[in-house]
């Protein structure tokens, strides 16, 4: 396999009480790329999202994944070989509050999953929780509060030092900047940028914004029903779509210049 690839995705689907939330997608990431995957609402990305990490067992398909130990068929691990590859696959969900949990305290939620994973002693735990407090830009203040003291954003970056702390080679952001004021979106955007840079991170980028797609991606992936009906570079999708469905999402991006109406296409026109 390329050593380049990180996942590789091949007739993946999944089906709900006979009815498809997935149909045949198929696709490769790279190592350090970020690729986005937008539709509107129950077009299927994150059902996609969630049998990629196995959180949802998919039907039909193959999922390979290039972890630490080499290639592996995700689909065929039993729960019990799942568990130290959790390690290299992570996810930033949508909704910083109900993801974190209130009773624990900053260093109780980052420092989880080396608990979990039963990796380094009290000190060395305390040692990398600070070190991801520097790298999400939140004070060592923040160790002993609780999620309610903080904002959206500060919570995110919570969730973010968490998801990153086990140093993954894997991260799904489930719509992970949706939840947040539009100026709160930027700041994590960012960081999330800085953080790939820095710590050499693949992501897969969930989202319904193109704007936001358009802003953080190399590539997309345009799911309508379960399939992906385009696919290629952001350069490629946004300047030159070849799909009905893609024009549609396009046309209702809202420009920038507040003097310019938006119009987005009817639905019922394109036949979709």
């Amino acid at each position: 396999m390329n050593s380049e690839l990180v996942l590789t995705v091949a007739g993946l689907s999944k089906y709900f009480d006979g009815v498809p939330a997935v149909q045949d997608v198929s696709f490769e990431l790279k190592r350090s790329e970020t690729l986005g995957i937008v539709g509107e609402s129950g077009s299927g990305k994150t059902t996609l999202a969630r049998c990629i990490l196995r959180a949802i067992d998919p039907d039909e398909g193959v999922v390979r994944f290039n972890s630490d130990g080499g290639w592996v068929d995700l689909h065929r691990l039993t729960d019990r070989e799942l568990v130290p590859l959790r390690a290299e696959m992570q996810m930033i969900f949508q909704d910083p509050f109900s993801s974190l949990n209130p009773r624990m305290t900053v260093q109780e939620i980052i420092e989880e999953p080396l608990l979990i994973h039963g990796l380094d002693d009290r000190r060395e735990r305390r040692t990398k929780v600070l070190e991801m407090l520097d790298l999400v830009q939140l004070s060592h203040e923040s160790l002993t509060r609780y999620p309610h003291a903080f904002s959206g954003g500060q919570r995110q970056r919570i969730g973010i030092a968490r998801a990153l702390i086990l140093r993954p080679n894997l991260v799904v952001c489930d719509e992970s900047v949706s939840a947040l004021d539009v100026s709160v979106q930027a700041q994590i955007i960012n960081l999330l940028e800085d953080l790939q840079q820095e710590l050499g991170l693949t992501y897969l980028f969930v989202a319904h914004d193109l704007s936001v797609v358009q802003h953080i991606c190399d590539r997309v992936l345009v799911m309508h029903r379960g399939r992906v009906v385009e696919q290629g570079t952001v350069d490629e999708v946004f300047d030159h779509p070849k799909e009905d469905y893609t024009r549609l999402l396009l046309s209702a991006i809202p420009s920038p210049d507040p003097d310019v109406p938006l119009r987005p296409l009817d639905r019922r026109s394109l036949g979709l």
